[in-house]
């Protein structure tokens, strides 16, 4: 392979010691912040610094640049400005119409000159650049052309309404970034994007027919309008298939899962308390759910009258029969008139206190709005309470009354002693409850009403006590709740209830409780617990398979795996039915008469087979009859078919079967699911259970888990707050273009690389601006590479073996680049990505190689040998760094390739059109191997020296006192102590190829290694410096450089005025000039 294929083919990254300092960083926009003297312009440019021993490799350690230098970046980018400025200072003055005497070698000067503009011009060029996608069909071309293996990544959920947020933006585009490197890794890469919203003001005054016609109607209105949205982002999806729930074969694909759980015994019908939402007037899975601050409940400490203890116990408590009560804690009084026992907890204490009231604490408490005494408070004599022991201290306080302790029981003890109802007076148990009753609130003692309390429900089970649920759809109470029927629970109901018990003298203390409590995620409005009948998967079949399951798919972040298995074996049997008729129907028939279900496989396949081919829609307008397989059309008067439909998170939670399974070309499991972390409880968990209930398997191999977007002050986005972050205007700016600019999609994706999305993200106005300020650093690298590579062609390229020690090193450098942000691509950690590029790309190659490569790129002569030898490094810079950005940056990526000054080929000897069909760098070894070709030995660390900034310190001290201006009057001195290292210098300074010599590497005229510092010499220079490393002692000295300035290099020589033809040239320049053609001026670059 020729050297320039090898170039095109290659790149990497850090060390790995650099690799751990980058690490340690702090954090991104911490580190952007600072200005003058950041770490980040401390941090070294040339990596040489990790390479010790006696070879010259040794020597370019010792000459770099400070990793931590006390002179401030801004200081050391200004003065490199001045020493580099001088030939294209010199042509662009001559090229704007100066005397010709000041400007006669400016055609030998040779400027950069690209088409590539110092402006992104985002919001123009990303669509151009995004149509030329478009027209040439590049997601699909690449796939196609690619031979490796599929790699899917499955997308979901779809349920989102209205404009996109930031949080969508950041789910696309890492997953974007994930398909896009991919791609360049030879994946055929199948992406499906899921579009869907549902209509949230879709209303039950509509026909069910005219009511799923609306939902449809919204979802697919809205279709368009996300496609569009996340195309704008670039990213890249087989827009034209995306997956829709509503579409018949997703729905029928989802009937079969359905089918195959409930005919394995997964699905069952039964009477349990659920999450109700009145507002929409159906149950709610906890994944529909949310918790919104700043909620405040009627909490009330109750007393349940005591009438009995069990006849083996008959002298526990008779002594303080019959004035003693059971105290309870509910946050839900409404709750109370379905009371049917009181849980203790048989392992706490619990003490029979006697209450005295204290007149001056309840006058106080009376005064409190948020807390009210009881009317049982201001009785001269109240009767007995038992409370939890643990709690005496802290109830006394609370209730303002004193507690005295008469006597102590276990909770055990309790068990089966019999209270009378407050409300119906009929009399209930006191029950065993489980460990949810604890001594951290309350009084120790639960209100037990089976019907409204999953808790509840279960310890009803136990003791067969009655599922009472006196409350309507609507959230109202029913005529078995008596004098409170038809008040809405949750308003006048519950202040009715409070008021009754008060009135009877149940109350100890009313008090505002604020905490969180269950929202309607669609209508902004608390839930209740009720029991009614539902249809549920039952968890418990294959639990532990989803446990086990759990076990093998690689977690990221790793916490995660701890999560969703502490959700899986905790969680209770899943609630699939809604009361609701947008969605897929349950395929279920009633008998009119008994009730009973008809659900079995042949009514589930041809109910299928019809969904298949006409939509969920033919449920809601089909006849009974029609509905029915044949051999059940004589029995169809006898039965009605349901109206409850499928949770929507059983809807997304079949996408596997639905897409996976369905589509050509993909693969179950998929390769990775990626979403938020709130999934956990959502789409990974319905689709892990769906899974495994039918697969035995889990959908995924890998899931990533991202945070939530939050500002750049770390609080969440609200509108009320006006710190709402709009993508939409990220991209294309805000009405005030000056207060937001609009940055393009790029900026928007390179924040996402730079953030740990593992955990909860910030975004605003000043982040942006830093983005920005790293993306123009970036873009103004890119150009250089392409300005100076104008006029090179592949046959330019010099062969390894001959190029010069330092652009040898550079391709290592670059090598170690690819190689690092290939690692951090393939851990999806795309932060140290960010960090690696931004270091090696604003830092190593500006502060550094660039500095000094452009002596020979501008003056060395335009076919001269460290020219073509810089040129062929630079070109395989800007190959390799153009496709190792394009998975976060892709329209830059395509704009610099597309401004290529020379063809790409790959092996078969085809030209490479575009950014993403080149694949990714390849590895060379032999650049990898610099070091080891150098004989580089592991001593101790004494070399990892400073040399280049300690002379720019004593260059600066000299400026500063007027002995010099641009670092090219200057001469450098140097004695060293160590004699290896000295002999090392003097060969520099002699160096067969100037690229290498030592005074190319300062930007000094000239350079000189004194033997002694007794020398003649060494007395008369006035600056000087000292850096010590260990044993090692290094004397700096400078002076004006010797000779005269070149007219054209404006390095200083001797040889400046012995030419009779070019007077005002040095001895390099008189020989560039005898041999450059005259070519048209190029255009500078400013």
């Amino acid at each position: 392979m020729s050297f320039f294929k090898s170039v095109a083919a290659n790149s990497s990254v850090f060390t790995p010691r650099e690799a751990k300092m980058a690490m340690r960083q702090p954090s991104t926009y911490r580190v952007l912040s600072q200005r003058a003297g950041s770490s980040l312009r401390k941090t070294t440019s040339v990596n040489l610094l990790y390479f010790r021993g006696s070879s010259s490799v040794r020597v370019f350690s010792f000459l770099n640049i400070a990793r931590y230098s006390s002179c401030s970046g801004e200081e050391f980018y200004s003065s490199s400005k001045r020493r580099s400025r001088g030939p294209v200072m010199a042509a662009k003055k001559a090229s704007q119409g100066q005397k010709e005497e000041e400007g006669r070698y400016k055609h030998t000067v040779d400027l950069p000159k690209t088409t590539f503009g110092m402006r992104a011009n985002a919001l123009v060029r990303e669509p151009e650049i995004q149509k030329l996608w478009d027209d040439h069909q590049m997601f699909k071309r690449v796939v196609d052309n690619n031979d490796g293996g599929n790699f899917v990544l499955h997308d979901g959920p779809p349920y989102a309404n209205g404009d996109l947020h930031m949080g969508h933006a950041l789910n696309k585009i890492l997953k974007d970034i994930i398909n896009r490197y991919k791609l360049l890794q030879n994946y055929k890469v199948h992406f499906v994007p899921v579009l869907q919203s549902l209509d949230q003001d879709a209303r039950k005054d509509l026909t069910p027919l005219k009511l799923r016609a609306k939902a449809a109607k919204f979802a697919k209105a809205t279709v368009k309008a996300q496609m569009s949205s996340f195309q704008r982002f670039g990213v890249w999806a087989d827009w034209n298939n995306p997956y829709l729930t509503l579409d018949p074969k997703y729905e029928a694909a989802q009937i079969e899962v359905f089918g195959e759980m409930a005919l394995k015994g997964h699905i069952y019908r039964g009477r349990k308390p659920v999450h109700w939402s009145p507002s929409s007037r159906t149950a709610l899975a906890e994944a529909e759910l949310e918790y919104p601050e700043g909620h405040v409940s009627r909490s009330i400490y109750a007393l349940f009258r005591m009438v009995s203890t069990p006849s083996s116990k008959d002298s526990l408590l008779e002594e303080f029969f019959p004035d003693i009560c059971l105290a309870i804690w509910t946050t839900t009084p409404w709750t109370v008139p379905a009371n049917a026992a009181v849980a203790v907890n048989a392992k706490l204490q619990y003490a029979v206190v006697e209450a005295k009231s204290l007149s001056e604490d309840v006058h106080l408490s009376a005064g409190n709005k948020k807390k009210r005494p009881g009317n049982i408070v201001t009785e001269p004599k109240m009767p007995f309470f038992i409370v939890a022991s643990d709690l005496v201290p802290t109830l006394e306080a609370k209730w303002g009354i004193k507690l005295i302790v008469k006597k102590t029981v276990s909770g055990s003890d309790l068990e089966n002693c019999r209270y009378v109802h407050p409300i119906n007076n009929m009399e209930c148990p006191v029950v065993i409850g489980g460990d949810y009753i604890t001594t951290e609130s309350g009084t120790g003692l639960v209100h037990t009403a089976p019907g409204h309390g999953q808790e509840d429900y279960v310890t009803g089970l136990k003791y067969g006590l009655p599922i009472y649920s006196p409350v309507d759809d609507d959230g109202k109470f029913t005529e078995e709740a008596g004098q409170f029927n038809g008040l809405d629970v949750l308003g006048d109901g519950n202040a009715a209830v409070v008021k009754y018990l008060d009135e009877k003298l149940s109350i100890i203390v009313e008090e505002s409780y604020e905490h969180k409590y269950p929202y309607d995620w669609r209508t902004k409005k608390p839930t209740i617990f009720r029991a009614t009948e539902q249809w549920f998967a039952s968890v418990e079949g294959f639990r532990q398979a989803a446990m086990d399951a759990i076990g093998h798919v690689k977690w990221i972040p790793a916490q995660a795996q701890n999560r969703i298995s502490s959700m899986t074996s905790s969680r209770s049997d899943w609630c699939i039915s809604r009361q609701r008729t947008w969605g897929l129907p349950i395929p279920v028939f009633y008998h009119v008469t008994s009730r009973e279900p008809l659900m079995n496989k042949e009514t589930i396949d041809h109910i299928k087979s019809i969904i298949a081919q006409k939509g969920s829609d033919a449920w809601w307008y089909m006849t009974v009859e029609d509905l029915l397989p044949e051999e059940y059309r004589d029995t169809a008067s006898e039965y009605e078919k349901g109206t409850d439909t499928m949770d929507v998170w059983f809807d997304s939670g079949s996408s596997w079967a639905a897409v996976l399974g369905e589509r050509d070309g993909l693969n179950f499991p998929a390769d990775l699911y990626l979403e938020g972390t709130d999934q956990h409880r959502g789409w990974f968990q319905s689709s892990l259970l769906t899974s495994i209930a039918t697969k035995g398997k889990a959908p995924y191999s890998s899931v990533i888990t991202h945070g939530f977007v939050l500002d750049e002050k770390g609080l969440k986005m609200s509108k009320s707050l006006g710190n709402v972050v709009d993508p939409h205007t990220i991209i294309e700016g805000g009405k005030n273009q000056k207060e937001a600019p609009g940055y393009g999609a790029d900026i928007m994706r390179l924040w996402v690389s730079s953030v740990d999305y593992t955990g909860d993200v910030m975004i605003g106005p000043q982040i942006l601006r830093q983005m920005s300020d790293v993306y123009r650093k970036l873009r103004g690298t890119l150009r250089y590479l392409l300005g100076n590579l104008h006029d090179w062609k592949v046959e330019n390229a010099v062969s390894y073996q001959e190029l010069p020690m330092i652009d040898r090193h550079a391709l290592f450098q670059l090598e170690n680049v690819v190689k690092n942000m290939r690692e951090g691509y393939e851990n999806y950690q795309f932060f140290k990505i960010f960090q690696i590029i931004q270091r090696f790309v604003n830092v190593d190659l500006s502060n550094f190689y660039f500095d000094i490569a452009k002596d020979r790129l501008y003056v060395g002569g335009t076919t001269s040998f460290t020219r073509r030898s810089c040129q062929t490094v630079l070109a395989a810079h800007l190959l390799s760094l153009s496709r190792v950005i394009a998975p976060i940056l892709p329209h830059l990526a395509e704009d610099v390739w597309q401004n290529l000054p020379f063809q790409y080929t790959i092996k078969d000897g085809s030209i490479v059109g575009f950014v993403f069909e080149s694949k990714w760098p390849s590895v060379n070894e032999k650049w990898l191997a610099f070091p080891a070709e150098e004989k580089c030995t592991k001593i101790e660390d004494r070399q990892r020296a400073n040399l280049r900034t300690e002379v720019n310190k004593v260059l600066e001290i000299a400026r500063t006192s007027k002995l010099i201006g641009s670092s090219l009057e200057a001469k450098v001195y140097l004695h060293v102590s160590d004699a290896s290292l000295a002999s090392r210098l003097l060969e520099m300074c002699s160096a067969n190829n100037d690229a290498d010599a030592l005074h190319r590497i300062f930007l000094t005229s000239q350079a000189e290694v004194v033997p002694s510092l007794d020398h003649e010499l060494v007395q008369n220079i006035s600056h000087t410096g000292e850096y010590v490393v260990e044993d090692d002692r290094v004397w700096i000295g400078v002076s004006r450089a010797d000779g005269s300035k070149c007219e054209r290099c404006w390095n200083y020589s001797p040889q400046v005025g012995s030419f009779t033809e070019h007077p005002t040239l040095c001895g390099r320049c008189f020989n560039v000039v005898g041999i450059q053609p005259t070519p048209a001026m190029a255009a500078a670059i400013s």
